[in-house]
Order: structure tokens, then C-alpha cells, then sequence
């Protein structure tokens, strides 16, 4: 449980309170959100002595002296598991983990079990809330994709580092077994992305006014009579981006049964294999790189030479 009280001064008198106790958050670094605190005052965990249950809108007055209480409870269908990880990196603020494929990110309605997400409430002592039923986690893989992710520990390094993502600012790059023999050593795939037409579990290519600029860079690092092995570094962040722009320019990723036709690979061949950020504290500049999976080695170890 963690406890705040929090007395208002004259300088804040008529501010509303969840602007207040927002304020507060900030000038504290606690990671508190607006939204956050207007869904602990509609709970009651926002209390004032001579006050019965408290509003969002209630303006505070000087001498007023709040009490924030916040249990720690794990959301509804939430377990922690005891599933290895592999931990590149780990201090007071964040982790960064090395993710299998076949292993999903968060829970999902109905499945709330074997994920990420459990093994790192079974891990870590404590993990960002800002979002409840996704405890740490600030972006994702998809499920048969491996290689880095950054958690977070408190919802401070949380909101920081979701201003990164949101810039773009955080460099990632990623390596992919692709269909084909790519034509050019390197080159960039600027298509927007939105929802395909009919298959609506799908993204899509699409020039609609509803879809999202996303832009992709390739480098070619080998090439084969069939296949290519390539880097890809995604200047933005669409849902299932770079496997739908190389499904777009007839390279599929191998392995990918929604995008492609050939599976010729015992999985999604995609592994996130970089990942460099601004740390949410030091403000110092970390990257990490992770080896190429056997699979991927074996894979390239058995095409004719």
C-alpha cells in the first residue's frame, strides 16, 4: 500500500482537485496520470476529513489536507508464474528482457494466464501500473516475434518512456528471413497502414483517410536463390508494421501465417535484435543488442553456399 497526504496551500485554493493532486504527481515524480487519479478519487481512495465522498471537480481550499491511499492489488484473473526469463538488463527503474517467440506479451479478455505479463509479476518486486491489466509493459511484440522489450518498475520511468515511443525516438531494429531475393542493398517502404478491408483482424496497406502514415527501412544482409535475410528499422510504430509492408513489396517474413503464404520456417522469422533509449532517470543513453536466435543460424547454415 502506499500512502500521500497532501495539504493545499493558499497559492492553490479553487484549483480542482484531481488538477491538484496532478500537480503533486508531477512536482514528485510519481508517474500519476490525470486519468489515474481521477479513477482513485471515483474509487474513494481520495479522502478529505470534513468532506463525504469526494468529485474530480471538487475545488480545494487552502488548509485542506487530502489523504491518497493506493493499494497494491493485482487486477482481476492476474497471477504471477513462474516462467524463465532471460534478463539482459535490470536496475531500480526498468528491466530489459529477452523474449522467446511463442510467448504473448499481456493477457488478453478470457486468456489470462502463461504470458509476459505473469512471469513478470512472479519476477519483479514491483512494475508501473499505468496501465492495470498490463503491469510493466510499455510496448509489445507480437507473440511469435522475439528478441528485446523494455518493462518498467514505477509509473514515472513508465510515462517517460511512452513519450519516447510516442516521438519515435526510441531506436529498434530488427532482423527478418524474407521470400525472395531482395533486389536492393538497402531502401525505405513509406506506405500508411490501417485496417484491411475485410479481414478485420488484419492490417492492410491503405490510402483511406482512417489509415496511419508508417515509414520502414530495409539493409539487405544476405541473399539467397529463395531468400533474404534482412535489417529492418521501423521509423514508426503500427500494429503488425513491418510484416505488412514486406507482404507489401512480395517479400513476406517467413513463417508468417496471417501475411504470407510460405512457412517455410518453423516460426515467425522476425527477431527484435536492438534497442537503444534514453533512460527514464540518468537521461543517459543505453542500447542493447541481442544474438541472432539459433533457428535463424541453422536456417542460413543449410542454404546452398
Amino acid at each position: 500500500m502506499q500512502e500521500y497526504t497532501v495539504k493545499a496551500t493558499p497559492e492553490q485554493a479553487g484549483m480542482r482537485i484531481d488538477l491538484f493532486l496532478l500537480e503533486f504527481s508531477q512536482a514528485h515524480n510519481l508517474g500519476f496520470s490525470r486519468t489515474c487519479i481521477q479513477k482513485l478519487i471515483s474509487e474513494g481512495s481520495v479522502t478529505l476529513a470534513r468532506e463525504g465522498k469526494l468529485k474530480s471537480h471538487y475545488k480545494a481550499k487552502a488548509g485542506d489536507e487530502f489523504r491518497v491511499i493506493i493499494y497494491d492489488k493485482l487486477p482481476n484473473g492476474l497471477k504471477p508464474e513462474d516462467i524463465p526469463l532471460d534478463i539482459v538488463y535490470e536496475d531500480d527503474d526498468l528491466a530489459v528482457i529477452n523474449k522467446p517467440a511463442g510467448l504473448v506479451v499481456h493477457p488478453a479478455p478470457g486468456n489470462y494466464e502463461h504470458t509476459l505479463v505473469n512471469a513478470l509479476l512472479y519476477h519483479f518486486k514491483s512494475l508501473s501500473n499505468v496501465s492495470p491489466q498490463r503491469p510493466g509493459i510499455v510496448h509489445r511484440l507480437d507473440k511469435e516475434t522475439s528478441g528485446l522489450i523494455v518493462i518498467t518498475k514505477n509509473n514515472s520511468s513508465h510515462l517517460v518512456l511512452s513519450s519516447q515511443f510516442a516521438k519515435h525516438s526510441i531506436k529498434r531494429k530488427y532482423i527478418a528471413l524474407v521470400k525472395g531475393r531482395v533486389e536492393f542493398d538497402e531502401n525505405e517502404i513509406e506506405l500508411p497502414i490501417g485496417r484491411h478491408p475485410v479481414k478485420r483482424k488484419n492490417m492492410a496497406v491503405s490510402f483511406k483517410d482512417s489509415a496511419k502514415p508508417a515509414k520502414t527501412r530495409y539493409r539487405t544482409l544476405k541473399r539467397a536463390k529463395d531468400f533474404s535475410l534482412l535489417e529492418l528499422e521501423p521509423f514508426t510504430g503500427r500494429t503488425h508494421q513491418l510484416r505488412v509492408h514486406l507482404a507489401f513489396i512480395g517479400h513476406p517474413i517467413l513463417g508468417d501465417a496471417k501475411y504470407g503464404r510460405d512457412n517455410n520456417f518453423s516460426r515467425l522469422a522476425l527477431h527484435a535484435k536492438y534497442l537503444g533509449f534514453l533512460h527514464p532517470v540518468s537521461g543517459k543513453f543505453i542500447e542493447f543488442l541481442s544474438e541472432m536466435p539459433k533457428e535463424f543460424k541453422e536456417f542460413l547454415n543449410r542454404l546452398p553456399r
